[in-house]
């Protein structure tokens, strides 16, 4: 990893693979699933996040000191960002034929991450393959290897996306 003003740690920047038209559709049809379920996908999402990866809770005045999963699934605010997170990929999943959209929506949440709260981005890596993993146990029949394939691609648009905004934020004067 190199480093990127300060101490803040930030893999070599990725590039995103074009997701064909036949991937989007893949995606798109796999979501409309995932998020008919979108609080309790969510919340499995965060809840694994946060059990493979306990040091991303340290972000989460609210729930950081939270251990137990039945107790960070009863919590009203891990559930009321799960619904964040859902609906802002739900943005993405929704405009995948808008590239500036996808860019603006992604570009947002990076740039929220990088200048207010502050989170490492390597934890969106994280984060994005805990969702494949979430919604591949959950949605197996579905999860083909070429839904994978579209799935992969996604992941790493949302994570070179947000990681992008991070990169623009640092050369920004904070005045």
């Amino acid at each position: 990893m190199e480093k990127v003003q300060g101490e803040m740690e930030i893999e070599r920047w990725e590039r995103s693979e074009e997701i064909s038209d036949a991937e989007k559709k893949v995606i798109q049809e796999i979501w409309s699933r995932v998020y008919a379920n979108c609080e309790d996908v969510g919340v499995s999402i965060l809840i694994r996040f946060f059990v493979n990866f306990p040091s991303a809770k340290q972000y989460f005045s609210q729930f950081k000191h939270m251990e137990d999963p039945l107790e960070m699934e009863r919590s009203l605010q891990l559930r009321k960002h799960a619904r964040r997170v859902m609906g802002a990929i739900n943005t993405v999943v929704e405009n995948l034929n808008d590239s500036e959209k996808v860019s603006s929506v992604l570009a947002l949440v990076g740039k929220a991450h990088a200048l207010k709260h502050k989170v490492e981005p390597i934890y969106f890596k994280k984060l994005t393959g805990v969702m494949l993993e979430v919604i591949a146990e959950e949605y197996p029949n579905d999860f083909t290897p070429e839904a994978h394939g579209a799935w992969t691609k996604m992941k790493t648009l949302i994570y070179t996306h947000v990681t992008a905004a991070y990169k623009e934020s640092i050369f920004l004067p904070s005045w």
